[in-house]
């Protein structure tokens, strides 16, 4: 990739390269959000009166209001799903609440009211917060678009207006309103929302563009490729909302049997208050017998088995600095076994560093001469290396030189006069073309060599002949290489890397890290498939990214990551678990905690299974006492409940590491 340094312009820029509007919907927004929190409420203010003694008329109608508010939506969906002939667990467990309440047990189906509704409004957020990235990542492409006609006259029209054939003008600071081709004109685009690229890539007559990228200084004339509805930005929502629509919803392990499960209590309960009936047993005792019956084989202990664990595992993995989005998203991250990862912003910081400082002979300069002059031009530009080269220099405490006389050139980079010297800093291959002296042939040697470790070589010329080069690039994160061995370990295969850059930057971070599959050079979509393709071969794959085009292979993934610092909007609402605080070497402590948690899951499996085979035997062997059925099934529920808060142990994240936090 070529690197020229700009100086972005320093007047206020066009509305459309001003930061996107942030498109949220409010939690109360929700029906069901409003619903859950006035039965959490109700509850709230019924539970104390309930436990210090107060009298009925006190705490029964808050009870009541928290039955009607949060059960009313669960009944009527499964009211609906009886319809379509199908029973969910869901309405059974509103019968199990009525039926609780139908034996004095008021304050325990209140709180299963209350865990439903919570369960179904944080559900419908998700949902709702997903849908306003996907729209939101509509407003990258600009509203408006400065149309060139044949006669030369410009007219502002609606970028969604533009058809394939339209030529337009793109002006420094101005994001890019179609996919097109750069017919004349030079400068450099952020394409990062796009291709990931950390760096702003040199467009020139014949280079491909993308709407919504941002365009550095310099005019672009443009000839529009696509219709507005085949932008690559359009294919992104496109692709979010299809892989989103179309991924198979995993479900907790109980609800794989919930039908079958619901549909045999039912049955069961009506045998168990029939057939006593149909033999003369008087209609009391066997009501009481089947109500006892459905209330030690409800599945609240399962429920509980189930819950716990994943939501202590969701508390721990939050106070470490994983936000994981539902208890769902728990349970499948234990069963991921290929990974694909981002490489900018991913794999490594995002951000541009100078990785080296080589003096050319007889120069005069040693290396924090060099590093300071080329840091004096660098000073008044916002290239992203000019401000790498800056933060080197402050990095060693420099003294950097005032400079005057700065100017830019789109596509060669900059010059300013430092010291009395006039110093040019830019791109080797513009630098130096047509120079065949010594010291230039040693200049061009070392741009070669950087080049080729996947550095971005950086050119310094004082008094018109070469001084030095610097090297640029993106530095790995800490611990990366350890952080992908230990990937590899869990899912059993080596991580892809699926990255935007060029091909040579990707190979050379690659074989630090570890990783021998690379796919280079790849738009959003091509991402996507990878990941597509993989998961058809079988594979439940973990994807881990960070910016917008990243978004497609994220939805697409078995179970996607985001990188929160600086994840796009997209990235992180798409994402099933957001890393806050960037910390790679979370993602497989991640992963290790999700496997604990399904096997305490399993655990408390038996557990309950165990506490409600030996009820419902009694029940129907025997005559079970309406109180010992209730303590058993309460007991039941209390024992896999504490045994699942054992994830919230700090051991728990860490494991065999002890003593770290």
């Amino acid at each position: 990739m070529p690197s020229t340094l700009l100086r972005r312009p320093e007047r206020t820029v066009p509305a459309t390269a001003t930061p996107v509007p942030r498109r949220r919907t409010r939690v109360f927004a929700l029906t069901e959000a409003r619903w859950a929190a006035a039965a959490t409420l109700a509850f709230l203010t019924a539970l104390p009166l309930h436990l210090t003694g107060a009298p009925a008329w006190a705490w029964g109608p808050l009870y009541a209001v928290a039955y009607a508010a949060g059960g009313w939506e669960p009944a009527w969906a499964g009211l609906q799903a009886l319809r379509e002939r199908t029973l969910d667990v869901d309405l059974l467990m509103i019968v199990a609440a009525l039926g609780a309440v139908a034996i004095g047990q008021v304050m325990d189906g209140a709180l299963l009211i209350v865990i439903f509704a919570t369960s179904g409004a944080l559900e419908a957020l998700a949902t709702a917060r997903t849908a306003d990235s996907v729209r939101g990542l509509l407003d990258l492409a600009p509203d408006t678009a400065t149309l060139l006609l044949d006669d030369g006259e410009e007219r502002t029209v609606p970028s969604a207006d533009l058809v394939a054939g339209d030529t337009v003008l793109v002006r420094p600071g101005e994001r890019i309103g179609a996919d097109g081709r750069v017919l004349d004109g030079a400068g450099e685009v952020d394409q990062a929302t796009i291709t990931g690229e950390p760096l702003p890539v040199v467009k020139e007559a014949g280079d491909e563009v993308f709407a919504g990228t941002v365009n550095g200084t310099g005019a672009l004339r443009v000839k529009v490729e696509r219709d507005a509805c085949d932008f690559v930005v359009a294919r992104i929502v496109a692709m979010v909302e299809e892989a989103s629509e179309t991924k198979a919803p995993t479900q907790l392990f109980i609800e794989k049997v919930e039908q079958r499960y619901s549909i045999g209590i039912v049955l069961a309960t009506l045998a168990v208050f029939a057939v006593p009936l149909a033999f003369g047993s008087g209609l009391t005792g066997s009501l009481l017998r089947a109500m006892t019956f459905m209330i030690v084989a409800s599945p609240c202990a399962v429920v509980l088995a189930t819950m716990p664990p994943l939501l202590s595992a969701i508390a721990n993995a939050g106070r470490h600095g994983v936000l994981v989005k539902s208890a769902v998203v728990m349970e499948r991250l234990g069963r991921v076994d290929a990974v694909a990862l981002d490489k900018t912003g991913t794999l490594t910081e995002g951000t541009p560093r100078v990785t080296d400082v080589r003096p050319l002979t007889g120069s005069g300069l040693d290396a924090d001469e060099l590093l300071a002059t080329a840091a004096a031009a660098e000073h008044p530009s916002e290239h992203p290396l000019a401000r790498a080269v800056v933060r080197a220099a402050r990095e060693r405490e420099l003294d950097i030189p005032l400079s005057d006389g700065f100017a830019s050139a789109p596509g060669i980079g900059v010059s300013a006069t430092v010291d009395g010297h006039a110093v040019a800093v830019g791109a080797p291959a513009r630098l130096l073309h047509g120079a065949g002296d010594p010291v230039s042939a040693e200049a061009a040697a070392v741009a070669e060599e950087l080049e080729s470790a996947g550095r971005t070589a950086v050119l310094v010329r004082r008094d018109g002949l070469p001084a030095g080069v610097l090297g640029i690039a993106d530095r790995l994160r800490p611990g990366a290489a350890t952080t992908v061995a230990a990937l590899t370990d869990l899912a059993g295969t080596a991580p892809m890397l699926l990255t935007g850059d060029n091909p040579r930057a990707a190979a050379r971070l690659a074989a630090e890290v570890g990783i021998a599959d690379v796919r280079a050079g790849l738009l959003p979509e091509d991402k996507a498939g990878a990941v597509r393709e993989r998961g058809a071969a079988g594979r439940k794959v973990l994807m881990i990214g960070d910016g917008v085009n990243d978004a497609p292979a994220l939805a697409a993934a078995h179970t996607g990551i985001a990188m929160g610092r600086a994840g796009s909007d997209l990235a992180l609402e798409t994402a099933d678990a957001v890393i806050v605080r960037d910390e790679l070497a979370a993602v497989p402590q991640l992963v290790t905690l999700s496997r604990r948690a399904r096997g305490l899951v399993v655990q408390n499996l038996v557990i309950a299974s165990v506490f409600i085979s030996g009820l419902v035997i009694w029940d129907l062997a025997g005559h079970l006492p309406l109180p010992l059925g209730v303590l058993g099934h309460e007991g039941s529920t209390v024992i896999v409940g504490l045994n699942g808060l054992r994830m919230l142990r700090e051991s728990a994240w860490w494991g065999d590491r002890r003593g770290r936090g």
